[in-house]
């Protein structure tokens, strides 16, 4: 009996920056080969990767993409992010050299926007300091009153997938629901669209969830966290360079902000000695609002499948 050998991949390399695929992505590219970055590839790394390798596609986990390494990689035709945000992509600098840029928009939406919801009810419940209370022995049901959220206003900035899912979940909850995004169309009936200076003015809470680009950077800044009712709850699960960190943790600290619930920050990972760190009303975790197992599969296929578009398209046009 003779076995043939396994046929070697012929249509080309493709790059992932991270550790890994799910394997319901990578059972979708049996004619290519796949290498890895690893689990947190600085920028260099994946220039490196992109000489060693010349892909025709970049998966994007971790780590961010420039002209350098687009330039290391002449057969690259594609750059596919494992997710919605392609802040961490070049995207000019694609566009100069004929690289599409692809993102899986909406395969995290459910897993981003619970996450968005946990870090909301935390703040408004006190369960961090609550629990740490408890676990040293103490008992503060006399003292303690917690924020009820129905009946209090959301304001949401940015109504796509994730944030009309965070809007649905919302209203359940019985929150009067307003928002902001200048693209977002047909809209829900219980989502109010208004300006950015009518929810900074009458949000109860805050919740971001629109893409980070240059004209937004710094968003949440002093002068608008000065607009907002005093004691206003905000959430970030979008990307950190929205917010002005300095200026959270002033507005933490006078308490015109009661809580911030955080899971992006301007500079990943969070460095030791971060002022947010030990600050009390100031939630963290560590960019994980899209880390479920569910999320990790639907991402790592739509980003597979919108690469496979794009380079399919490309051999026949």
């Amino acid at each position: 009996m003779t076995i043939s050998p396994k046929p070697v991949p012929s249509r080309g390399t493709v790059l992932v920056t991270g550790a890994d695929l799910a394997a319901e992505a990578l059972a979708l590219l049996p004619d290519y080969r796949v290498v890895y970055a690893g689990k947190s590839p600085s920028e260099q790394d994946i220039v490196n990767m992109c000489r060693a390798h010349d892909p025709v596609a970049i998966i994007v986990r971790y780590g961010k993409v420039g002209a350098a390494a687009m330039d290391a990689a002449p057969s690259l035709r594609v750059i596919s992010k494992h997710g919605s945000g392609t802040d961490t992509i070049d995207k000019d600098a694609a566009r100069q050299r004929n690289v599409e840029v692809v993102a899986a928009v909406g395969a995290n939406a459910a897993a981003v926007a619970e996450q968005a919801l946990m870090l909301l009810l935390a703040c408004a419940k006190s369960v961090i300091q609550l629990d740490a209370r408890m676990h040293a022995g103490h008992w503060d049901k006399a003292t303690h009153k917690s924020m009820e959220l129905g009946g209090k206003t959301l304001g949401l900035i940015g109504l796509g997938a994730i944030g009309l899912r965070m809007a649905e979940m919302a209203a359940a909850l019985r929150m009067r629901i307003i928002g902001h995004d200048p693209y977002a169309k047909q809209l829900p009936a219980y989502v109010e669209p208004v300006d950015l200076d009518t929810l900074w003015r009458e949000a109860d809470a805050i919740s971001l969830h629109c893409p980070l680009t240059e004209q937004n950077r710094g968003l949440v800044n002093a002068s608008a966290l000065a607009q907002c009712r005093r004691g206003v709850i905000l959430v970030n699960t979008a990307r950190g360079g929205l917010v002005d960190e300095s200026a959270l943790l002033a507005a933490v600290q006078s308490g015109q902000v009661m809580a911030a619930g955080l899971d992006s920050f301007a500079v990943e990972p969070m460095t030791p000695g971060h002022p947010f760190q030990g600050q009390r009303n100031i939630i963290l975790s560590p960019h994980v609002g899209g880390v479920t197992s569910a999320a990790y599969v639907n991402m790592g296929v739509a980003a597979v499948n919108n690469l496979l578009a794009v380079l399919a398209n490309s051999r026949t046009s």
